[in-house]
This record gives C-alpha cells, structure tokens and sequence, in this order.
C-alpha cells in the first residue's frame, strides 16, 4: 500500500472557508472553568435556533408571518407573530438540548421550569428583539444570557438561580439578523462573532477578538424624548452635537449596539419621565450587552452604576442603559454626576 505525508492544497481552488462555529467552541472549550461539554452544546443549540429565526425572518413577507399576533406579553407590548415564532424556536431548542433547567423569556410572564433535574444552566432571552421593525426591513435581533444554577443539580429550582446578578453570567450573546446575520458572544475570554453562510448552513468565525474603540464619535439616543430627560443628559447631548458627533439611532437595540461596538459610540435609553426605571429588561437585555461590552473593552451603567452589579429584585426588573465607548460612556455619567450635585446644592441653598 503506497501512502504519502499530507500538504495542504494552495491552488486557487482550495480556497479556505474559514473556522466554523461548532470547531472554534470546541477548540475554546477549556477556557471555560466548569468545561465538559453542556456549555458548549448549548451554544451549539442557540446557533441553531438562530439560524431557523433567520429562515422565518427572511420569508416573513411571503409567509404571511410579519405584523402583531393580536396578543400582549408581559411587558405590555403588542406582540408581533415573529415574536412568538422566534419563543417558540428558540425554547424547543434549548428544551431539547438537555443542558438547561430553566428559561426567562420576555415573551413569558413566569419561568419556565424545564423540569430537567441534570440541567445546570439558566438562559435569560429575548426571543427577538424590536420585531416591529420586521415589517419595514430593518435589522433585528435575538439577545442571550446564561447563568450557572446555584441550587443542586436535581433539586427544583429556587428563585437564587435566576435572580443572579450579570456579573455572575459564564456566557452572554446576541444574534444580528441584518444584511447578514451575524452570532456574536463571549464566555468571559473576548468577543467573537460569526457570519451567518446560508448556502453551507453554518456560521463562520468573521470577527475574531473584537474590541470597541474607546472613544467614539456616534451617540444613538432617541431624541424624541429629549424633553422628558434629566438636564444632565440633555447638557451631555447638547455636548454630543457641539463636538458634531453623528446621531445613530435605529430603534432595534441589537443593531445600535452592533454598530457602536465595531465603530465607537455611546447608546442610551434613559430613565424618563414617562419610565422612571427605564425600558430596557435587566435580566435578558442590559446584562447580556453589558458583559459583551466590558469583554470587548467598553462600559455599561445605568447612568451612575455598573450595570453588572445591579441585583435583581424582579423577573422582568427594567434598567436605563448606558453602553458603548469606554471614555464615551464616563464623559455622559460626568454630565449627570455634575448635574445631580448642582441639584443638590441648590437645595440646600434652599432650604
């Protein structure tokens, strides 16, 4: 039997595809500290949700799938049947995976206890993020947490295993369904994303250790609500617009982030009058895009606190958020701080 040492093909038609998905999660896996595989097979799980949202986001105007469903979720928002398709997707996956025990969705109004007594994670999600926009074509997105139960594994699961804080999250992600439909996450060790390849079915290592600029010259805020702002940050976008920063916003928080994240920026959404807590869902929104940035260099608060620190107290618990650029993210907190003590001074003078 003749045989020969292998060399690589250099012809124009070997041409690399690039790393998969499912090779660099395995090739990745011991820097998890609880590596055994569960974590890495429910990445794999939520990849392949994605990718059949991705399929029904992408026919949604032929199938007749786009538009409000007729119902609200708990959050009081009319819910769209994308919302729903994606709930259902993305919870059948993770079901069937067998690595969680329990799931916080913002379609839901309870946990949903999989009564899976081996499962050893928690996944916080939003299914799909501003689905709204799917009827005038503009990007959307999917937003992941997961969190390791702190209970025993077999015993029922107890409200310490989903009211951890972010700072206690092994994995956060979010999934990009735009021009091309990108899954970017992280486990703690930098941020990666990867390219959605519908021919093949698989997604491509595209953005390898992605890192935010520290400074920026983009802020996403929606300014229709600029009166009902505190001054300090209507002083900080007043700031914005002398400096002729770019205004950004387009109202789908994965897309804004996505952009702030490769190009520098700042996005907000305050607290306001009409939301005094803010609008943004702590436990599946805020903490997933908050661990994200930190990994990639960035900073998250809610204006005056990291945003990773913040304990839960409620399952759909809101927060404002501050995200994006490091020095960007510092200069608005300034802006409030100093508004706020100037606040206070005037009190006493006051009084």
């Amino acid at each position: 039997m003749k045989t020969k040492l292998y060399s690589p093909n250099t012809s124009s038609l070997a041409y690399p595809v690039g790393t998969t998905l499912d090779r660099f999660i395995k090739l990745k896996q011991e820097e998890f500290q609880f590596a055994s595989g569960e974590l890495s097979q429910l990445l794999r799980d939520i990849a392949l949700a994605a990718k059949i949202v991705n399929r029904e986001t992408n026919r949604a105007g032929l199938a007749n799938i786009g538009g409000a469903f007729g119902q609200t979720n708990v959050q009081g928002e009319e819910q769209q049947k994308l919302d729903v398709i994606a709930n259902i997707r993305f919870t059948r996956a993770l079901t069937k995976g067998g690595e969680v025990c329990a799931i916080v969705s913002e379609e839901d109004d309870e946990v949903i206890d999989l009564q899976n007594g081996s499962g050893k994670y928690v996944v916080a999600i939003d299914p799909l993020d501003g689905s709204s926009n799917i009827d005038v074509n503009i990007s959307i997105g999917t937003i992941f947490s997961i969190y390791r139960r702190v209970t025993p594994i077999g015993s029922p699961i107890q409200p310490e295993d989903i009211m951890q804080p972010g700072n206690q999250q092994v994995a956060a992600g979010y999934v990009l369904y735009g021009s091309s439909t990108m899954l970017v996450y992280t486990t703690g060790h930098g941020v990666n994303g990867f390219t959605y390849e519908p021919s093949l079915g698989e997604f491509f290592l595209s953005h390898q250790n992605m890192v935010a600029p520290s400074d920026g010259n983009i802020y996403s805020v929606n300014e229709g609500s600029y009166y009902q702002f505190e001054a300090g940050l209507q002083e900080y976008i007043e700031h914005c617009k002398a400096k002729f920063y770019s205004a950004r916003y387009i109202g789908s928080l994965v897309a804004d982030f996505h952009r702030n994240l490769l190009k520098g920026g700042i996005y907000i959404y305050p607290a306001t009058q009409k939301s005094p807590n803010g609008k943004l869902r702590l436990l599946y929104e805020a903490n997933a895009l908050s661990f994200i940035a930190e990994q990639a260099g960035g900073k998250a608060t809610d204006g005056h606190g990291r945003i990773l620190d913040i304990q839960p107290t409620a399952l759909h618990q809101r927060t404002p958020l501050f995200i994006g650029s490091k020095n960007m993210v510092d200069e608005a907190g300034n802006f409030l701080k100093k508004n706020a003590t100037t606040v206070a001074r005037k009190g006493v003078l006051v009084q």
